[in-house]
């Protein structure tokens, strides 16, 4: 079956940092031959500006340029240093900055044709209605390491040390805060990703979809 076909196909990828969402959304995104959006991109790349530029009035500022914003020149800037991380986390608490972000997100969704991978947090809760909806899960050892590994092939000065005291902290603000809190729900598809290599993981989701499409539409996609 051709996605093309359906109107509305929108997968949602959440899971603490260090899960493999991000892999994952990549990795599907690629398969299935659609676009993939990460709201921690987004996040990161608020932080960043924030931090660089102090404007006096933070909703504002963000709500003027995050339309304007390329999100494929995303991936040249470098937005996992630890100021980043740590005001990022700080700014997805306040509901003002949540809104912005959630209408971000659905625009860019909506300019794809309503067609792609978005993984994050709360994506399940800003995409209520999404073909199919992952919760990717894995111990803090495991994402400590993953992360470690990852800014190490970019050449990152940290230590394994350093990045488990910043999931810690992140998963702390996020599994806490009062909106858009992250928390694995009923509609979630729970993917084990500790116990999984990438090539099984993504087997393991793309089954998940397959499954859905046969019982919604009696036949399966066409992975690139």
């Amino acid at each position: 079956m051709k996605l093309k076909k359906i109107k509305s196909f929108i997968i949602t990828v959440d899971g603490k940092g260090g899960s493999g969402k991000s892999t994952a959304a990549k990795l599907l995104s690629k398969r299935l031959g659609i676009p993939h959006l990460s709201s921690g991109r987004l996040y990161r790349w608020s932080a960043k500006k924030l931090l660089e530029d102090k404007p006096k009035d933070k909703i504002l500022y963000l709500r003027k340029r995050l339309p304007k914003l390329n999100y494929n020149s995303l991936q040249k800037i470098n937005l996992h240093t630890p100021e980043i991380s740590k005001y990022s986390a700080i700014i997805a608490r306040i509901l003002a900055v949540r809104k912005v972000m959630k209408k971000t997100q659905k625009s860019w969704v909506r300019r794809n044709k309503n067609r792609c991978v978005v993984e994050g947090r709360d994506s399940h809760i800003i995409f209520p209605s999404a073909f199919i909806k992952f919760y990717l899960k894995t111990n803090l050892n495991t994402a400590a390491l993953r992360r470690f590994k990852e800014l190490k092939k970019k050449k990152r000065k940290i230590t394994l040390k350093m990045v488990k005291a910043d999931l810690k902290q992140r998963d702390y603000y996020d599994t806490t805060r009062r909106f858009g809190r992250l928390k694995l729900s009923k509609d979630h598809v729970l993917v084990r990703t500790n116990i999984l290599n990438r090539k099984e993981m993504v087997a393991k989701m793309s089954k998940e979809i397959g499954k859905k499409l046969l019982l919604k539409y009696g036949t399966n996609f066409k992975a690139r």
